[in-house]
């Protein structure tokens, strides 16, 4: 009770900083500056991930494992009265193994959730994460499924939603003349939930959708009839709130048949320029919606940071868990958690506190939360031109 008490009592707001590749948090209030550590104690807390560390889907869950693990060793190198114990999990961005990978890492003693990796995953994790009143921060799970009725359970990057508004209200801005198709995969909650969003504001905008293909997990290798109709119904602007696999076969096919219209994407996206065997020189000219990018000057650090370490650039995957990590820190931090508390007095700590902090990372300035843990910040549209990300 005494550690419950003096958790709840710290937890006011605070001014937070942070020193790695630029990272920085803000708390919204200034009222108080204490961080539970006062007594000069180091707080190892055990910090626990997953993701599809193999398989088709490998490239995101390597990358967000990669990038909360960078995070950590920076923060365990620093000066810092938090540190972290870090394990990983493969659960190949399957619901059910996501379930047993997290149950492995609370055998181990877990006591806070960066991850998982995919929306499917990070929904059946979800709630477990509840039933055991585990806190829960998935760096890259968009939907709004994962949150939704869990008070313990936050996201880093954009829902679904945004990025279907975001999308419609960039291309009313600087496409409006634009005909559009729209080919998504509609047994996937990611896909649907940011076509649904897409389709609700481009009509609210007076957007001119033209045709809309949809597909399987089954039928993902073959996307003629879908093209062709695009083609036919005379779409200049292809919208793909998709993944980058099915994104290349889709471009691929496009060229051999001839058809060359603007392809528009979500931050699925992201990792296709570096795709094993993918001609890169296919998405050029490819559009995209995402909150990093590694050509950003202002990531530099974080970009020289990872590749020395793992020999491979990063993409927004990495950047949000990297953040993730740090802003896991931040809420410790305000809520004045000890490492001796159990994962449930934990979590309910950071419920209260999350929904006061203000993060800048490397995914987005003055990131905020709300109560139903999703979070409050921008896409920025690029364009692929010459194998980099341009802002658009």
């Amino acid at each position: 009770m005494k550690k419950k008490f003096m958790c709840m009592l710290m937890a006011a707001a605070m001014t937070l900083s942070m020193a790695a590749c630029g990272s920085k948090s803000d708390d919204t209030n200034n009222d108080a500056n204490t961080d539970g550590t006062e007594t000069g104690e180091v707080q190892t807390f055990k910090l626990g991930s997953s993701g599809p560390l193999t398989g088709d889907a490998a490239i995101y869950g390597v990358a967000v494992v990669q990038g909360a693990e960078l995070a950590v060793n920076e923060i365990n190198a620093s000066d810092s009265k938090v540190k972290f114990e870090f394990q990983k999990q493969d659960d190949e961005a399957d619901g059910e193994k996501a379930v047993n990978a997290y149950n492995s890492l609370m055998d181990w003693g877990m006591q806070v959730l960066v991850g998982p990796t995919t929306t499917g995953a990070s929904i059946a994790v979800a709630d477990a994460c509840y039933n055991d009143r585990t806190f829960m921060l998935t760096p890259s799970a968009s939907s709004t499924d994962v949150t939704a009725g869990k008070d313990n359970v936050f996201q880093v990057c954009f829902t679904d939603p945004n990025q279907g508004v975001a999308a419609a209200d960039y291309m009313a801005e600087n496409m409006a003349d634009s005909k559009i198709a729209i080919i998504y995969r509609n047994d996937d909650a990611y896909s649907q939930g940011i076509r649904d969003a897409f389709v609700k504001e481009a009509s609210e905008k007076n957007l001119s959708v033209v045709y809309e293909g949809t597909f399987t997990n089954d039928t993902a290798s073959d996307f003629s009839v879908q093209l062709t109709a695009a083609q036919t119904a005379g779409a200049d602007l292809v919208f793909l709130p998709i993944y980058y696999q099915p994104a290349s076969v889709i471009f691929s096919q496009a060229k051999a048949m001839g058809y060359e219209p603007t392809f528009f994407g979500v931050d699925g996206m992201d990792g296709i320029l570096t795709m094993p065997g993918f001609d890169a020189s296919l998405a050029e000219g490819l559009m995209l919606m995402t909150p990093f990018s590694a050509t950003d000057e202002s990531n530099k650090a974080f970009v020289d940071a990872y590749t020395a370490a793992y020999g491979t650039e990063p993409n927004q995957f990495a950047a949000d868990a990297y953040d993730g990590v740090y802003i896991m820190k931040a809420a410790l931090e305000a809520a004045g958690c000890t490492a001796d508390m159990s994962n449930e007095e934990i979590c309910d700590a950071l419920v209260k506190v999350m929904p006061t902090l203000k993060f800048t990372g490397l995914t987005g300035t003055d990131m905020t939360w709300n109560a139903e843990g999703q979070v409050s910040k921008a896409p920025t549209a690029y364009v692929v031109k010459d194998g980099q990300y341009v802002k658009a």
